[in-house]
């Protein structure tokens, strides 16, 4: 059984709060790139007792005892261990690692879907929701995977209806890290200027003037190649253009079949979907 987990994308982020558990609310607007995807497929398993894992591609993570499939796996397993066996799980992955992009998060949702059909569970979009939060907090978002409106640690959804298919987007990859924790002691928690409820109403070119990405300061601070390739995706006509989550990944939205050609040597990987 073979799915495609996407990557997404945040069309503004707002940090609104520290909360006492340690993390930050936020708001956001969590948006699904069809045309960025691994590739998950699990196998029955012949013999073994533990799932056997291959991974493959450009961006292969790290130790296979932090990857969110194999939790995801163990999860279900916990929850469900007359029903989930162990299986052969083989992943081939496109997004990149560390983005900004949820590509860990959504294999590891993309995992719970997978065996639920596998397997036969019957659980529903809300179930596996809940499951999916114990792996991460933007993880539910890959349940349902439609545009949604996040608030909360990020796993707190509500549909909102942005449909971005009269545009082109365009993702620009830098091959920069961009530690989770470093992006967030750079910000300085303060309420929403904009609800981001409301932006199916505000037109695209308009987005510029009141959304933003609150990790941008800190991090374009501290790496300023990032502002130069979001300026020039704006000077080569895009409407809309932002860091997506934490970064280092950017895009830019462009009228339908336009895109920026970018000459920055810390580009690594381009994507681009008219």
């Amino acid at each position: 059984m073979l799915h495609f987990p996407n990557a997404k994308i945040n069309i503004g982020l707002f940090v609104t709060g520290k909360r006492p558990d340690g993390y930050h609310n936020l708001e956001s607007v969590f948006y699904p790139l069809p045309f960025l995807k691994d590739a998950l497929e699990v196998l029955p398993l012949e013999s073994g007792v533990d799932p056997l894992m291959e991974i493959k591609g450009k961006n292969v993570p790290g130790a296979l005892s932090d990857n969110l499939v194999l939790k995801a796996f163990r999860l279900l397993q916990q929850a469900f261990p007359d029903r989930v066996q162990p299986v052969h799980i083989r992943l081939l992955k496109a997004i990149p690692m560390g983005a900004g992009m949820g590509g860990g998060s959504a294999d590891g949702t993309f995992m719970l879907r997978l065996l639920n059909r596998f397997f036969e569970l019957g659980l529903t979009d809300d179930q596996l929701a809940a499951f999916a939060l114990e792996l991460g907090s933007d993880c539910p978002f890959f349940v349902y995977n439609t545009p949604q409106f996040a608030s909360g640690r990020g796993e707190k959804l509500s549909p909102v209806p942005v449909d971005l298919s009269a545009y082109s987007i365009q993702v620009i990859c830098p091959e920069l890290h961009i530690p989770t924790a470093l992006a967030f002691a750079g910000v300085t928690p303060a309420p929403a200027p904009f609800n981001l409820r409301q932006i199916p109403d505000l037109p695209v070119p308009e987005w510029k003037s009141v959304i933003r990405n609150d990790f941008e300061k800190s991090v374009f601070a501290a790496h300023p190649v990032l502002a130069d390739i979001k300026s020039e995706l704006y000077a080569q006509g895009a409407v809309y253009a932002s860091m997506s989550g934490s970064g280092s990944s950017l895009y830019g939205i462009f009228p339908k079949g336009e895109h920026a050609i970018l000459n920055f040597p810390e580009i690594s990987e381009s994507f681009y979907a008219a």
